[in-house]
C-alpha cells in the first residue's frame, strides 16, 4: 500500500497498544515504524532491475524481520524516554506497527514474502495499492484521536472504530472478489470465450467497486471488467493474442539468465513482444490503461524494456514507462465507468 496508508495503520495499531500510556508519542512512533518495511526501496539500486522487483517486499516484509527489529527499537526508545520499565509495551508497539505493514500488503497484487526465507509471495489481490475509501476514513479517526485526552474512553473508541472499519473494508474486498471469481466462467461465455485455463480477478485503480478479470487460454489473454453496480459488459472485453509473443523461457541473456525470475515475479501472467529493435516484457497483473483512458490507450501499466545486442542477447533491462498514458487519462469518464455502463 502507499506510504500514507501504512503510516495511518502503524499509528492506529500503536495507539491501540500503548496510547493510554504514551499518548501521542505512541502514534508518532507507530507511524514511523509503519514505514520501516518500505525502506527496502533505497537498496534497489544494488540489484538488477528484475532482481530488485523480487527483493522489494521481501525480507523487510517478513514476520522474521518484525520479530528481529522490534526488540532493538524497543530497547533504544525505552532508553531515550528513560522508561526501561515499559520495554515490553514498546516491544508490543513496534512489533504491532511493523508486522501489520506486510499483512496489509498481502491484500494487494504485489504481495509479500511474509514467510521469508521461503520465496513464495502471499497475495490476495483484493485491494488496490491506493484506495481512498480505505485510507481517508481511517486517517480521520487517527487525527481525531490525537486531539482527545489519552485517558478518555472516547479516544480509544474512535481509534478502534478506525481499525474496525479498515478491517471490514478488507473483508469487503475478499467477498466481492470471491463473488466475481465465481461468475467469471459465465461472464466469458457471454463474450463467446469458453477455453480459459485459469483466471485472475483484481481491483481496478483507486476503488473496490470496479474489477479487472484476466483469463488465459493456450492462444490468448482475455481482459474483462466488472462493476458491482451493473452487469458484465462483453463489449469491454479485450483480447491479447499470444501469436507474436516470445516465450519467456526462450529469451537469450548475456550473462545471468533472468527468465525464471520474470516468470516467478509475474506468476506467468506476463508476456514478451518485439517492438522496433527492443523486446518488451509486460506484466498483466498490474493491468492495462484501457479503461483509464476511455479506450484511447491500451498499453500495460508495468513492464521492462529488454535491449538486445546483434546476437539477440539481452544486455540491458530498464523499467517500462507508458508513453502517453498520463496525458490520455480521462479520470471523469473512469469514475463514470465505475457506476454506469
Amino acid at each position: 500500500m502507499d506510504s500514507l496508508t501504512q503510516i495511518v495503520l502503524g499509528a492506529s495499531v500503536a495507539e491501540a497498544v500503548a496510547g493510554k500510556k504514551f499518548g501521542n508519542k505512541a502514534i508518532l512512533w507507530g507511524a514511523i515504524a509503519g514505514t520501516i518495511p518500505d525502506l527496502d526501496v533505497f537498496f534497489r539500486f544494488l540489484y538488477h532491475p528484475i532482481e530488485a522487483s523480487l527483493v522489494h517486499r521481501g525480507i523487510t516484509h517478513s514476520l522474521l524481520f518484525a520479530i528481529c527489529v522490534s526488540p532493538i527499537l524497543a530497547h533504544f526508545i525505552s532508553k531515550l524516554y528513560k522508561s526501561q520499565n515499559e520495554y515490553k509495551t514498546w516491544l508490543y508497539l513496534f512489533f504491532g506497527a511493523i508486522v501489520t505493514h506486510p499483512i496489509l500488503d498481502m491484500f494487494t497484487n504485489y504481495g509479500t514474502q511474509f514467510l521469508w526465507p521461503f520465496h513464495f509471495r502471499i497475495s490476495f489481490n483484493t485491494i488496490f495499492v491506493m484506495d481512498p475509501l480505505y485510507t481517508l476514513p481511517f486517517l480521520i479517526c487517527v487525527l481525531i484521536s490525537m486531539f482527545i485526552g489519552r485517558n478518555t474512553r472516547l479516544r480509544r473508541r474512535i481509534n478502534y472504530f478506525g481499525l474496525g472499519y479498515s478491517s471490514l473494508y478488507l473483508i469487503w474486498g475478499i467477498v466481492i472478489k470471491l463473488f466475481i471469481l465465481s461468475n467469471t466462467e459465465h461472464y466469458f461465455k457471454e463474450a463467446g470465450i469458453e477455453n480459459t485455463n485459469r483466471v485472475m480477478v483484481k481491483p481496478m485503480p483507486l476503488t473496490s467497486f470496479y474489477w479487472n478479470i484476466i483469463g488465459e487460454s493456450e492462444n490468448e489473454f482475455v481482459l474483462g471488467y466488472k462493476s458491482i453496480f451493473y452487469s458484465f459488459d462483453k463489449n469491454d472485453v479485450q483480447i491479447i493474442s499470444k501469436r507474436n509473443h516470445i516465450p519467456i523461457n526462450k529469451l537469450k541473456w548475456k550473462g545471468q539468465n533472468y527468465s525464471n525470475d520474470l516468470r516467478l515475479f509475474c506468476n506467468d501472467y506476463g508476456f514478451v513482444t518485439k517492438k522496433d529493435s527492443s523486446l518488451y516484457f509486460f506484466d498483466l497483473r498490474f493491468g492495462v490503461s484501457t479503461m483509464l483512458t476511455d479506450k484511447k490507450n491500451r498499453e500495460p501499466f508495468f513492464g521492462y524494456i529488454l535491449q538486445t545486442n546483434n546476437a539477440g542477447e539481452i544486455v540491458k533491462t530498464t523499467p517500462y514507462r507508458p508513453s502517453k498514458l498520463w496525458s490520455e487519462v480521462d479520470f471523469d469518464n473512469y469514475v463514470k465507468r465505475i457506476f454506469h455502463k
